[in-house]
């Protein structure tokens, strides 16, 4: 039986996710109504933040990684290693830690050359590395709320520059863009004091978090009304 605990990996949840919402993904969802889906939720997250309410706001964004693991699946995309490669413990574009991007202002993305010795291996050790890249100190939560919308934006439109060309330049824009995203994820949440390990194994404590069937036996119609 597929599951989420504390000590999960980036990798273990997508395949989590595969395991229980791949099939019914597969039979109802074009990648355009994932990505849809992420942009839907998302946004509702961040409604929870503007009326601080964190329940709402965590739900939302629980949902929100969700679809955005299934959408990365469907692509065929190693979120973990792609993460690590875009973020290998310093910032992608000052290439420092903590990041330095607002006093130095770099014109262009610096040289990275991971040291795998260091790459987190679970969750929780993401959410370390990522407080440690941008200290949620050092901004409000409505910023990295706004920083996060900016990403899904972003994703969105490589993903459509990337149906349109279908070329392996676009796809990695794809690629770099869901990093991103997944970079400003943990920045909320590190801003909410929340461990996404935490929050997963425990709204994710039973399969699929309604219907707690794997795989996912939730009607369609429902899925697309669903409010939380």
């Amino acid at each position: 039986m597929p599951s989420i605990t504390k000590n999960s990996t980036l990798k273990e949840y997508q395949q989590f996710v595969q395991t229980v919402y791949g099939l019914p993904n597969d039979l109802h969802f074009e990648l355009q109504d994932l990505l849809n889906n992420v942009q839907r939720f998302a946004m509702r997250g961040l409604k929870g933040i503007r009326k601080k309410n964190q329940e709402k706001c965590l739900t939302n964004l629980l949902i929100t990684s969700s679809f955005f693991m299934s959408t990365l699946n469907r692509l065929h995309i190693d979120i973990e290693d792609e993460l690590w490669h875009r973020f290998p413990y310093i910032c992608s574009y000052c290439a420092r830690q903590p990041c330095q991007c607002k006093d130095s202002k770099p014109a262009q993305r610096k040289a990275i050359t991971p040291d795998k010795a260091k790459k987190p291996n679970t969750i929780a050790d993401f959410h370390i590395m990522f407080e440690k890249i941008y200290p949620s100190a050092s901004r409000t939560l409505e910023h990295a709320g706004v920083h996060m919308a900016e990403e899904v934006g972003e994703l969105v439109e490589a993903f459509l520059a990337y149906r349109g060309e279908h070329t392996k330049i676009h796809f990695n824009n794809v690629t770099l863009e869901a990093a991103d995203l997944l970079s400003c994820f943990f920045g909320v949440l590190n801003s909410l004091s929340i461990q996404l390990n935490d929050a997963l194994s425990d709204f994710y404590t039973n399969n699929c978090h309604v219907c707690h069937h794997a795989p996912c036996s939730c009607e369609y119609r429902f899925v697309i009304n669903f409010k939380s």
